[in-house]
């Protein structure tokens, strides 16, 4: 269910790209009323997260995760004209620091791409998005010790985050948002429980 979900959220933030000819000029009146527009900018944010173990499709054991998120943001690559504002989509690059609080393991360290599917209204001091990308990382596994715990090291990740922005002035903006994180070594080892987790986000970011 979870990986359908993710799948689904990829191929909504990415499809896009496969259909769109070049780059429309969008009016300057939808485009944006406010002097600084940070559709056309890069952005770098950090978010703090808490997540749990989420599902029946994973391992039995109870994981927390205490998350940390870098993320850099490219100015718009697509966009179009959406009611009253503007509806993006941007490249993003995340960088993962996670303290494992409750698990067999102590840490994941890593590192995704994706997607970042983004309304903004026309005063861009709001946004509305939805993100969804992979990519890979690194924990201490201890799956030979615990039953449940992760089979190697070196393990896939994809995600989905869904959110919301409130830009407080011209160059920072806070996000609140919820996200969904799998990790597994895709039957790399023969222990592979896997991990689905699930939180809510919290976080500041800089447009520049």
């Amino acid at each position: 269910m979870f990986k359908l979900l993710a799948i689904a959220s990829l191929v909504f933030c990415l499809l896009p790209t496969l259909f769109a000819g070049p780059l429309a000029t969008v009016p300057s009146h939808v485009a944006s009323t406010a002097s600084f527009d940070p559709t056309e900018h890069w952005q770098v944010g950090i978010e703090t997260s808490s997540l749990w173990e989420f599902g029946g499709n994973a391992t039995d054991l109870d994981y927390q995760f205490l998350a940390q998120i870098v993320t850099f943001k490219s100015p718009a690559v697509l966009d179009w004209n959406l009611g009253s504002g503007v509806l993006v989509v941007r490249n993003r690059l995340s960088f993962l620091g996670e303290v494992i609080i409750e698990g067999p393991e102590s840490y994941f360290f890593g590192v995704t791409g994706g997607a970042s599917m983004e309304w903004w209204n026309a005063q861009r001091n709001f946004s509305i998005f939805l993100s969804a990308g992979g990519g890979v990382g690194l924990l201490d596994s201890k799956g030979y010790e615990i039953v449940g715990g992760q089979g190697q090291d070196f393990n896939f990740t994809w995600y989905v985050h869904a959110g919301a922005v409130y830009r407080f002035s011209e160059q920072w903006s806070a996000t609140l948002g919820i996200y969904f994180q799998h990790i597994s070594n895709r039957g790399q080892d023969p222990v592979n429980p896997g991990v689905d987790a699930l939180g809510p986000t919290l976080g500041i970011s800089r447009h520049f």
